[in-house]
């Protein structure tokens, strides 16, 4: 028997493995932080033989309540991922499983790798309506790549799309691919309707570091991204500097952050209510903006989220409060779950790559709801 986490986005530490009947493993932390919460690692071991792993010290991570109703993804081929039946007593993980092939992947959430990563990246500037730019680099020399997509010609509106802040929450690169798709397909008639209006400028992630490192929350030197927009800085988050630099430079009309929530099973946004030049132009766009989305699918809702902000008590170091406040636009967070959507469950696969990325897709229906009522 062999456990291993020496891959892209791996994460794990044995404790122990005498027996397969009691393996016990340790998330480990995020480089320079004490966030953790990600794992991804492979199990070698005998064919149809059953295991029991345990997942420890988890009362510490950084939100046990993700963990409540949360059950495991397991895939043979990295390809198709599925959930495990899992207990959780407050501090401990705990799944049996009795595997059919000699090796099987564990993961947190579906991984998305720095290759797929690069794939997307540079298929998608092979369209006529993309162009493909380089931002900068990160602190591991990765590269910062921004796709705009459209024409960027006067009067069309500038909207912008980031996604994984916070690398663990790899749902939001798998929407963001959905979203890039859609508006590179000739044949889609709403994504030709909205090139005509607007130009998008999307960045599928914004972490790089984080994500082949294996982080839940921050980037190669522990910092959390999403607290960074206030005054971003080339020496701890390069990250968001070279981007808020290029929204800069274009402005920006509508904004939206992918993310993913550990415990709640819902997909909602959450706005900037809180900034100080919030206004009833703003609230009438978030307002369609989410009539628009409940009209289109059955995956969003608006019952739960979080807390709105009291006026003018925003924390504007966080993405879309800050970028909302600066270019006073719509600006969204947009979140989705680690465990399924508890509205419309999938008792096998939970929240999947196919659900984010039709929302992917979805998401630019409410855009064109409200695209022609930006400034």
């Amino acid at each position: 028997m062999h456990i291993s986490s020496q891959f892209d986005s791996g994460n794990i530490q044995v404790v122990s493995a005498e027996s397969a009947g009691d393996i016990v493993l340790r998330i480990q932390k995020d480089n320079q932080s004490e966030f953790y919460q990600w794992f991804h690692f492979r199990l070698f071991g005998e064919p149809f033989e059953l295991h029991r792993i345990r997942l420890c010290d988890l009362a510490k991570s950084a939100y046990p309540k993700g963990w409540e109703d949360y059950r495991v993804l397991a895939s043979y081929d990295r390809q198709t991922w599925f959930r495990v039946d899992t207990e959780f007593d407050g501090d401990n993980l705990t799944f049996a499983f009795t595997p059919e092939q000699p090796s099987v992947y564990f993961a947190y959430f579906i991984p998305y790798s720095y290759e797929r990563h690069l794939d997307l990246i540079h298929d998608a500037q092979m369209s006529l309506h993309c162009e493909h730019r380089l931002l900068g680099q990160t602190l591991d020399g990765r590269d910062m790549s921004v796709l705009v997509i459209g024409d960027e010609e006067p009067g069309k509106k500038k909207i912008w799309v980031t996604a994984r802040q916070h690398p663990g929450e790899t749902m939001a690169e798998w929407c963001a691919e959905g979203l890039i798709y859609r508006l590179l397909d000739e044949q889609d008639g709403l994504a030709r309707s909205l090139l005509d209006q607007a130009v998008f400028y999307v960045v599928p992630n914004m972490n790089p570091d984080g994500a082949v490192r294996g982080h839940l929350r921050t980037n190669a030197a522990g910092v959390n991204l999403n607290r960074e927009w206030a005054t971003p800085s080339l020496e701890k988050s390069p990250e968001v500097y070279y981007v808020l630099q290029a929204m800069q430079h274009s402005g920006v009309d509508l904004y939206l952050d992918l993310h993913g929530d550990e415990a709640l099973p819902y997909n909602f946004v959450a706005g900037s209510e809180g900034i100080p030049n919030y206004s009833e132009r703003l609230k009438q766009l978030e307002d369609n903006f989410k009539a628009a989305l409940l009209n289109t699918t059955p995956e969003f809702q608006d019952e739960y989220g979080y807390p709105k902000d009291e006026p003018g008590k925003a924390n504007l170091t966080v993405a879309s409060n800050a970028v909302g406040h600066q270019f006073d636009c719509l600006s969204y967070t947009f979140e989705m779950p680690f465990k399924d959507n508890i509205n419309l469950p999938d008792s096998e696969f939970g929240w999947s790559v196919q659900r984010c990325r039709q929302l992917g897709e979805d998401l630019l229906v409410a855009v064109r709801a409200v695209v022609s009522q930006l400034r």
